[in-house]
């Protein structure tokens, strides 16, 4: 098949799709239109952009990405039969609409919830198919559900002593707080820990957190968790949907420590495994780091594979 994918891959975690679709030997164009940068002339463009965004529901970056994404289909200059979207939002509706024009099928997946990211629910009409991460989304909107990805469970990293117990990343948001609650708990209990806080204008290091201004790269973040022994996953205010770090825990089969309560109604959920804590008073037992990982079914583990997530994202929407 010819499938091209759109998508805004800022981690590189989407990259992965487009190997694994090749490697089924699909012939396959990635469009990562964070690649794009766009840039307000003057500053009179930048005051007509919020007055756009303000009164019309506009803006000139998504405007510009939709242009860039459909100068690249027609320069393909073949009909693909699947045009798979990651962050839809982030592009216009207008051009999103105009995809049809280059391929046999849209679909949509959102990993991100309309709580969080609005302008979702105006271009879900746009596409053939849509797919979202988020369990209250699919039912209010009538759309398939589908999780993140296990993207990592082929690294065949020789195992090593562990140098931190506990690692986490995250962007600077309102889950610092809850970060900075989870990492002076571990600090009063010398648990050993890595966490990255990004944030391009803030650049310090406290005794449990360092800020960094540039994004670490995918296999740079890979080799801190092939360092540690437990992930840290801290879901935003309004999510359910489950993050990659939940994800690469599985994959690499690392124990897990979590904020997502949700996460004890999925199959995969293991007590022994993963540990829900409470945000605001969060107490993490040094207990949990004393017993070993304990390794799903095959059936179950299959499922949540990048190969499982294209059986159910593309695959069963041909069918």
């Amino acid at each position: 098949m010819r499938i091209t994918l759109v998508s805004y891959d800022n981690w590189g975690f989407n990259n992965h799709i487009a190997i694994s679709l090749r490697h089924k030997g699909h012939n396959v164009h990635h469009i990562n239109f964070n690649k794009y940068e766009y840039k307000y002339p003057n500053f009179l463009c930048r005051i007509h952009n919020f007055i756009l965004k303000t009164f019309l529901k506009k803006n000139l970056k998504t405007i510009y990405f939709g242009k860039k994404i459909l100068e690249n289909l027609k320069e393909i200059n073949e009909t693909q039969d699947v045009i798979l979207v990651i962050k839809g939002d982030f592009i216009d509706p207008k051009s999103v609409l105009e995809l049809k024009k280059y391929g046999k099928k849209t679909i949509a997946y959102f990993n991100d919830n309309t709580y969080r990211c609005p302008k979702i629910i105006r271009v879900i009409p746009n596409f053939d198919e849509v797919f979202s991460f988020e369990k209250e989304d699919c039912k209010k909107y009538n759309l398939k559900s589908a999780t993140n990805w296990i993207y990592n469970s082929d690294c065949n990293v020789p195992q090593k002593p562990f140098e931190y117990k506990v690692f986490n990343i995250i962007s600077k948001d309102r889950r610092l707080p809850i970060v900075s609650r989870i990492a002076t708990d571990l600090k009063s209990k010398n648990i050993s820990h890595k966490f990255f806080v990004y944030d391009k204008k803030y650049k310090q290091q406290t005794s449990t957190i360092e800020f960094i201004t540039n994004h670490i790269p995918l296999s740079e973040i890979n080799e801190y968790i092939n360092r540690s022994q437990v992930l840290l996953d801290v879901n935003r205010k309004g999510q359910s949907g489950l993050t990659f770090r939940v994800f690469e825990s599985i994959g690499l089969q690392k124990k897990l420590i979590t904020t997502n309560p949700d996460i004890v109604n999925y199959d995969f959920y293991n007590p022994k495994n993963i540990l829900v804590i409470n945000e605001e008073n969060p107490d993490i037992p040094l207990s949990f780091f004393e017993s070993e990982y304990e390794n799903l079914p095959d059936n179950i583990f299959y499922k949540y594979t990048l190969e499982g997530w294209i059986d159910n994202v593309i695959y069963n929407t041909l069918r």
